[in-house]
């Protein structure tokens, strides 16, 4: 029987709210067994960027994201939402190491190619996620922090939406464990009344989402949310969980269901 492991996935919005974040790593840490945490930071991106007089653009929940940004998202990413989730979770007894995708080669990816007139510039679609080299980090006690950004080996750092990461870690790991994943974000789930916070849809397949995706109930972010969240069950793992932040028991919100 496979040992259980627990990806879990915090949003940007979660990241700039102190008591929120606070919280989620306090129960974060208290996820018995072996985890690994993922995490976004747009918000804080688009706001660094804003400082520096850098627009954002944002298409189908994805970040347009040009050289300028790039250097952005980098520091943002890499380097201060990053490390500074690594030294929280220190601090609450979690030994975590921060990681992007081009750390240890855990993750490449390929620059996405124009399609249907929209050039994302620097982001990067995954190949190939190393669930060896996660796994030799994880069975000697190390949780790792994964930071949105990939690489192409070809020199290149690539902003890669955060649920992919999620999704393609939770992939990459599932052959050596039983892995749940836990996407948690300001919301209870996904809510089928965007201005009803109440309105959570318990289970979600996939005709559910291609009617709730035709429809507009599901729309922007929550869209490659979802899409991930089904690759990974078809990949192998065992669930998948969309739900609030302060409820990651895998009780609560909107189970994905093949």
């Amino acid at each position: 029987m496979k040992e259980k492991l627990t990806v879990v996935k915090v949003g940007g919005a979660i990241v700039e709210d102190e008591a929120q974040l606070h919280q989620l790593l306090k129960d974060f840490s208290a996820i018995p067994g072996k985890k690994v945490l993922v995490h976004g930071g747009g918000r804080r991106a688009t706001q660094v960027a804003g400082q520096l007089g850098i627009e954002t653009q944002m298409v189908n929940g994805r970040r347009i994201t040009d050289a300028q940004m790039l250097q952005v998202v980098t520091m943002v990413y890499g380097g201060l939402v990053n490390k500074n989730l690594v030294a929280l979770l220190q601090a609450n007894g979690v030994n975590a190491v921060g990681l992007t995708g081009a750390d240890a080669n855990v993750i490449q990816a390929h620059k996405r190619p124009v399609k249907d007139g929209i050039d994302y510039g620097y982001v990067g679609d995954v190949d190939t996620a190393n669930g060896e080299t996660l796994r030799s980090l994880i069975e000697a006690g190390i949780t790792p922090v994964m930071a949105p950004l990939t690489h192409d080996m070809k020199g290149n750092i690539l902003n890669t939406n955060a649920d992919t990461i999620a999704s393609e870690t939770a992939k990459a790991l599932a052959p050596f464990y039983e892995v749940t994943l836990i996407f948690s974000f300001e919301k209870k789930g996904v809510l089928s009344n965007p201005d009803d916070d109440e309105s959570v849809i318990p289970t979600i397949n996939r005709e559910d989402f291609e009617r709730l995706k035709a429809d507009g109930t599901v729309a922007g972010g929550m869209l490659p949310k979802l899409e991930n969240a089904f690759n990974a069950i078809a990949a192998g793992v065992k669930a998948v969980n969309i739900t609030l932040a302060t409820a990651i028991d895998g009780q609560h919100g909107t189970l994905i269901v093949g």
